[in-house]
């Protein structure tokens, strides 16, 4: 069973939440105060962590921060409806995913689903597969990857990002096939939010330039593989 961290005031939100989540073998754990909720976390045993932008003490932008400044745990932020601005500042922040307020329970367990699937090692993949281009090695048993030598933090999202363009050089994938392939779903998103993750990617990726905009068209990888 997955333990997913549940940060947000409303303190009628989290009992039906978990009583709902069950139902998909989450264990939801809550904290009303962001205070509280680093403090549950840096405990250990949480998978994943659903995060409200409104909240007392600091926002949820700057608990983003402070997650990801010691984790790549998996995060999904609650931001108003309709409110591009807070998506964009999330996602840039180093979230993974967003949902806006009021939403659907199915939805949030479909989205926590689909990021925890990102973070699972692929039992069936063959041991030690590794994709080599020049500067760059992508470690797919380990998820790691090293720039020039020197292992790079990513998060969940970000890698599966990578590998899925470096898995077909030179393929040109569009935002929104970009988005459908991370989301394991067809998505009625915007696809401002693959501009912001290959933002993201290519600043950890520096200096190897790896990810091409094919303006209209969208991205593709330009390494060729070593052998």
């Amino acid at each position: 069973m997955h333990h997913i961290l549940l940060i947000d005031d409303d303190e009628h939100l989290a009992p039906p939440l978990a009583a709902y989540l069950r139902r998909f073998d989450l264990e939801l754990l809550s904290a009303l105060r962001p205070s509280d909720g680093l403090a549950r976390l840096a405990e250990g045993g949480v998978d994943a962590v659903i995060l409200d932008v409104m909240l007392p003490e600091m926002d949820g932008f700057e608990v983003c921060r402070r997650i990801r400044r010691d984790s790549d745990i998996p995060v999904l932020m609650l931001t108003a409806r309709g409110d591009l601005t807070d998506r964009v500042v999330g996602l840039e922040l180093g979230a993974d995913d967003y949902l806006p307020k009021p939403f659907e329970p199915r939805e949030l367990a479909a989205r926590l689903q689909t990021i925890l699937r990102r973070v699972r090692p692929a039992a069936a993949e063959p041991p030690a597969t590794q994709l080599r281009f020049d500067g760059l090695l992508i470690d797919t048993e380990r998820r790691e990857v090293r720039r020039q030598g020197e292992a790079i933090e990513l998060t969940g999202t970000e890698f599966e990002l990578l590998l899925l363009l470096a898995r077909e050089p030179h393929k040109v994938w569009s935002r929104d096939d970009i988005l459908n392939r991370l989301r394991g779903r067809d998505a009625d998103l915007y696809t401002r939010a693959v501009d912001i993750l290959v933002s993201r990617l290519r600043r950890k990726l520096e200096p190897v330039a790896c990810i091409k905009t094919l303006r209209n068209a969208g991205y593709t990888f330009a390494l060729a593989r070593s052998i």
